[in-house]
């Protein structure tokens, strides 16, 4: 399984941004994705995951970022809305084989994506 995550870019702040995560091969929808960001000099963290029809995020970017699969599942969508400098980071797409779970360790994604960077300016 091979992940191509695209769609970042430098933004200001309050824009909005759509992340996709492309998978090579059809993925169960049942299989969680997840997104994960490193900003500088921070540790990875959870952003947003998917699993058939759940989703869950991560405390800083609920209300502003949404999951979603698109119709064939191979590709996940991170829409980032309200964008802040604190955003800035490299956003990672992440794929777990260990079922329906949305896990929120990146320990538990068998699969990464390269990373695709978010700039937010001030």
């Amino acid at each position: 399984v091979q992940l191509q995550a695209f769609g970042g870019g430098l933004v200001q702040t309050g824009d909005s941004l759509r992340l996709s995560c492309a998978a090579s091969g059809l993925i169960p929808s049942n299989y969680a994705m997840g997104w994960f960001r490193q900003g500088p000099g921070k540790e990875r963290e959870f952003v947003s995951g998917i699993s058939g029809s759940n989703t869950s995020y991560g405390d800083s970017v609920k209300g502003r970022f949404t999951i979603s699969r698109g119709k064939a599942t191979n590709t996940v969508y991170l829409q980032m809305n309200n964008l802040n400098p604190e955003d800035t980071a490299a956003y990672y797409c992440a794929l777990s084989l260990r079922g329906r779970t949305i896990y929120t360790r990146g320990a538990s994604y068998d699969y990464w994506g390269q990373g695709t960077l978010v700039t937010v300016s001030s």
